[in-house]
């Protein structure tokens, strides 16, 4: 079995709570041996830190996530920074723009957003984006802030827009939405995109896969997730994994490990 790299879960979420080892321990009995885990607002930091120090596979991401706008403040920029010095996670994030939630300010989003883009050039870390309604004003902002690089996950926009974030050294994380078969576009994208570009994600306990729909999402559906792509593209599973877990290493600059 080739390890596998979940580029984006929430394991320190609170719907985890009951059962987190046991969530961990199904997540490496499928083969997913490493977590990204972003932070969403400066409240949670110390618990993901707390989370991600109980397994050598867990790696935390701190930031400020848009639509937990209500929850920032702008001192917080300041003591992401603080945090980032101290604390030397592998990533910035998940920070971005969502323009899908009407009630969420454009104006403070971007605010934070380009704050956290310039900690990410700063301090030589990727970033982790979440961009919905919002991947050309995104892309905007990383042109006008680089050089940079990261990831927009669970991607949703056009192919163009795809070629334009790979060209700024954005990779583009695919998960449960994937594996819906009215997904077209998406799964379009993921069939043809250049595999040095993609990375496999759960972005757990959201976006369940079409096998679980309704249910809380897991690290170890990403075998699901996996399969799906890897039928798509016509590819071995392995082969997928490989690719897909060496992009990753490379993004986060995760050492490199196996299973099985």
């Amino acid at each position: 079995m080739v390890a596998l790299v979940d580029s984006h879960s929430h394991l320190d979420a609170a719907e985890f709570d009951p059962d987190r080892d046991r969530v961990v321990a199904r997540a490496r009995a499928a083969g997913v041996t490493r977590q990204v885990v972003p932070a969403v607002d400066a409240a949670g930091w110390p618990k993901l830190r707390e989370v991600c120090a109980r397994d050598p596979g867990l790696y935390p991401a701190y930031g400020l996530h848009p639509m937990y706008l209500a929850s920032h403040r702008p001192e917080h920029l300041r003591e992401l920074g603080d945090w980032i010095e101290r604390e030397r996670p592998l990533a910035v994030g998940e920070c971005g723009l969502d323009y899908f939630v009407e009630d969420l300010d454009p104006q403070a989003q971007s605010l934070y957003f380009d704050g956290q883009l310039r900690l990410a050039r700063d301090f030589d870390l990727p970033v982790i984006v979440h961009a919905r309604r919002a991947v050309d004003a995104v892309i905007a902002a990383i042109r006008r802030c680089g050089p940079l690089r990261g990831v927009v996950h669970s991607y949703s926009g056009s192919e163009e827009q795809a070629r334009q974030l790979w060209k700024a050294g954005f990779l583009l994380g695919l998960g449960g939405p994937v594996t819906y078969e009215r997904a077209n576009r998406l799964r379009g994208l993921a069939a043809s995109m250049p595999i040095e570009h993609l990375l496999l994600e759960t972005d757990a306990p959201d976006q369940p896969d079409a096998g679980i729909r309704g249910q809380r999402n897991e690290p170890a559906r990403l075998a699901t997730v996996r399969d799906t792509i890897a039928a798509l593209r016509g590819i071995d599973a392995d082969e997928l994994a490989r690719a897909t877990s060496a992009n990753a290493e490379r993004l986060f600059r995760l050492p490199a490990a196996s299973v099985g």
